[in-house]
């Protein structure tokens, strides 16, 4: 792979289209390498703006915007961060050759569709899921759900992401506020959700697959120790690595992971989401790009899923080899304010085996995600522990 010098007309351009905080760790790893970065978003001052070569604010389902954007910056890669994004302006940039898309535009209007991506992965490929139906309007998700896929059951929408627009419904009477909520959180305007039966679980990992150049220059798939997660509403606040499990459900896993990859196609690293029970294990969903759950390596491994991510794409030589053990815990604002602040960072260092990382972002809401303490220990214990005494600590505060 050859590299060009930052800002200079040899330059090697990549583009973000999302700039949040995932996007900020793989913009700092990128650069590492000379690469020169242009962060796209649809407000100011996202993380990643903070730190790229150079920053644009634009409506990104806008076909016609990001377009003249490429055709414009003229980056040699295009990664994608977020769902809300016009995939098929993007199968059009790839087609045309204006840039390669990130693992490929196929797989990004795949992933960015919950209905794409559980058709391939159950009705394509053959692999376990859970009860599924689609609707696209109140009528439709209520036959589907009296229709056999019944009580208790998720519905969400089609395209979002970390929760958003997701409802457990229990009971008929919870079906109308789902389908409402379901398309006021989605990503783009759009009235279709799944309709998800509930799988008996033990718990759910998050499987980080890469599919990278080896040294015959032909793509290898590389797995990363399994990260153990905890949601609420959809949306993680706490994850490990290595999460524990059979030797015989996490071959189940890889074997998974690898033949969705595989079918996606392209480089780079892919968050799965598996859910485990004994030694049965079901797809859950895919992301093409690192995963929320998987801000745990920035102290559990060798190179974290960002500096995997961006020495893949760059065709360059990975190693995903567990470090220690690790833990993160989510950092919420707490309240909807912009400009806040932070104390106690002082002592949330003071825990053993700590790190904070604040994203930096403009505005804070509820619960919007504005950092994650991080924490390594003897085991994955203590290192849970650590992370959320860390995360405690810190006190977002009102910018009067």
């Amino acid at each position: 792979m050859r590299i060009g010098t930052p800002l200079s007309s040899t330059a090697t351009k990549v583009m973000l289209l999302g700039s949040g905080e995932l996007g900020k760790e793989l913009t700092i790893e990128l650069q590492r390498f000379g690469v020169e970065v242009i962060a796209v978003d649809r407000y100011a001052d996202a993380p990643a703006h903070q730190v790229a070569h150079r920053a644009h604010v634009i409506d990104m389902t806008d076909g016609v915007a990001l377009r003249k954007l490429v055709e414009a910056e003229r980056p040699d890669l295009i990664v994608p961060e977020i769902e809300a994004i016009a995939t098929e302006m993007l199968a059009e940039i790839e087609k045309d050759g204006l840039a390669e898309v990130i693992p490929t535009a196929r797989a990004t209007q795949l992933t960015m569709n919950r209905e794409g991506i559980r058709r391939l992965a159950a009705e394509e490929l053959g692999l376990p899921t859970s009860p599924y139906a689609f609707a696209s309007s109140v009528e439709e998700m209520r036959a589907a759900i009296e229709g056999g896929i019944g009580f208790p059951c998720f519905i969400k929408p089609v395209m979002s992401s970390s929760g958003k627009g997701q409802s457990l419904v229990k009971k008929a009477d919870d079906i109308e506020a789902a389908w409402d909520t379901a398309l006021s959180g989605g990503r783009v305007a759009q009235t279709r959700v799944i309709v998800e039966g509930m799988v008996d679980f033990d718990y759910e990992i998050t499987l980080l697959t890469v599919r990278a150049k080896g040294a015959d220059g032909a793509v290898e798939t590389h797995f990363c120790a399994p990260v153990g997660h905890i949601q609420q509403n959809g949306d993680y606040v706490e994850s490990w690595q290595p999460q524990a499990m059979s030797s015989t459900a996490l071959a189940c896993a890889q074997e998974i992971a690898s033949k969705v990859t595989d079918s996606l196609g392209g480089r780079g690293i892919f968050g799965v989401e598996l859910f485990i029970k004994g030694e049965e294990v079901w797809f859950s969903e895919v992301s093409p790009r690192p995963h929320d759950t998987g801000l745990v390596t920035l102290v559990s491994q060798a190179q974290s899923e960002f500096a995997l991510h961006a020495r893949a794409i760059l065709g360059l030589p990975v190693d995903v080899r567990l470090r220690e053990p690790g833990a993160s815990a989510v950092i919420y604002g707490g309240m909807d304010e912009k400009g806040i602040a932070f104390e106690g960072l002082d002592r949330a260092l003071q825990v053993a085996g700590s790190e904070v990382r604040l994203f930096g972002k403009p505005e804070a809401y509820q619960r919007r995600r504005m950092g994650v303490a991080l924490a390594t220990g003897a085991d994955i214990a203590e290192a849970r522990a650590r992370a959320k005494e860390a995360s405690t600590r810190v006190i977002p505060v009102a910018s009067i």
